[in-house]
């Protein structure tokens, strides 16, 4: 309604004037004859009233659009404040083979380890359900075929050092027998010989699952142990963890429907400020209402005086015709009163009242006459 109440505003200046040359089409001949400096007039203020409204509108445009997009502005950044991404980190672990049983540690940032603060995500929020997979890139080497099935353990502790969750899942490369690596070996010998392919297995290994709560978590442990009765451990080319949170079903939908509430909440803030203008600041919004660009007090002065003058001189006129036509019906009636009257005489005297109804109705017709020359 703010933006189409300057171009309303135009619509109801055009169709007043409209209504009122259909009002005065039986006089436009003698007004443009008699005053037309009025007519020029009026097509000056309708013109003004135009020029006003498109400079209105302009402005109006103006300010509506600085309003949205600073609305649109606070409502992305409000809806960014309450929105929660999921959590992905990846890093390298590197276990320590000079242990019976080597170790990896993937620290949390934002804690301290061994003095130093590590940089880096500060860790998975409250309430947030995080996945931990490990990754092994193993050669396929004799060694690693000979082993065949080993353990791998991931432990997550708290920042008071207790064990909040424990995973244990066992590991081994696929088996590829003989042949299968003869013909494997013969097909990809160029490739193999120019480094483009390895003779290498990639193991991803699902290892836990938990809801992060109080206390929070602090390090994930990861060990490789060797199968019971034996001391030999897998060969490694490299090993890394992958931490992916997953957010609760009310954020997760804050999360899919962030476009919406961006809208929504910039529409809402949109409507406010328009209210809280419209309701303290309204000269901003509409600096030229105060006045009436067709107001001119001369003019108006002038208009009113002419008005005035033609009122009163009509108003005599009127009483002047009404009284002419009161009398003309009076002497009307007294006529037929005398003829009535002369009717109802006897026959001794109907001469003489004949003479004098004659003499009667002719001065009562030249009084008529009179009064009708009188009355045009």
């Amino acid at each position: 309604m703010a933006l189409l109440s300057p171009f309303i505003a135009i619509f109801s200046i055009a169709s007043d004037s409209y209504h009122r040359a259909e009002e005065a089409v039986d006089a436009v001949e003698s007004v443009f004859l008699k005053a037309p400096s009025k007519v020029i007039h009026g097509t000056t203020t309708l013109l003004r009233k135009i020029g006003f409204g498109i400079v209105g509108a302009v402005y109006v445009c103006m300010v509506m659009i600085v309003v949205m997009l600073l609305a649109a502005m606070l409502g992305v950044g409000l809806v960014q404040l309450w929105i929660e991404e999921p959590v992905f980190m990846r890093e390298s672990l590197f276990f320590d083979y000079t242990d019976a049983n080597p170790k990896a540690v993937f620290t949390f940032g934002g804690f301290v380890d061994d003095g130093s603060i590590k940089k880096g995500p500060l860790g998975v929020p409250l309430g947030h359900t995080f996945h931990v997979s490990v990754a092994l890139l193993m050669p396929e080497s004799d060694h690693n075929r000979q082993i065949g099935m080993f353990q791998l353990t991931a432990e997550v502790l708290s920042a008071d050092g207790n064990v909040k969750a424990k995973s244990s899942r066992p590991c081994m490369l696929r088996f590829r027998s003989l042949p299968l690596r003869l013909l494997r070996t013969f097909l990809m010998g160029a490739p193999l010989i120019l480094g483009i392919s390895e003779e290498t297995q990639k193991i991803s290994i699902k290892m836990l699952q938990l809801k992060e709560r109080l206390p929070r978590s602090k390090v994930i442990r990861v060990t490789l142990i060797p199968r019971a009765g034996t001391v030999c451990l897998p060969q490694l080319y490299e090993a890394e963890i992958l931490l992916i949170s997953k957010l609760p079903w009310t954020k997760e939908v804050v999360r899919n429907w962030k476009w919406t509430f961006y809208v929504w909440a910039s529409i809402y803030i949109y409507i406010t400020m328009l209210i809280i203008i419209l309701s303290c600041c309204r000269p901003l919004l509409f600096p030229i209402t105060a006045l009436d660009p067709s107001y001119c007090p001369d003019s108006a002065e002038t208009e009113y005086t002419g008005e005035s003058k033609e009122a009163r001189a009509e108003g005599r006129d009127e009483k002047g015709i009404s009284e002419v036509l009161r009398r003309w019906q009076q002497r009307r009636r007294k006529r037929k009163a005398i003829i009535l009257h002369g009717e109802m005489v006897d026959s001794t005297e109907c001469s003489s009242a004949s003479i004098t109804r004659e003499d009667t109705s002719m001065a009562v017709d030249e009084q008529d006459i009179v009064d009708s020359e009188s009355v045009f």
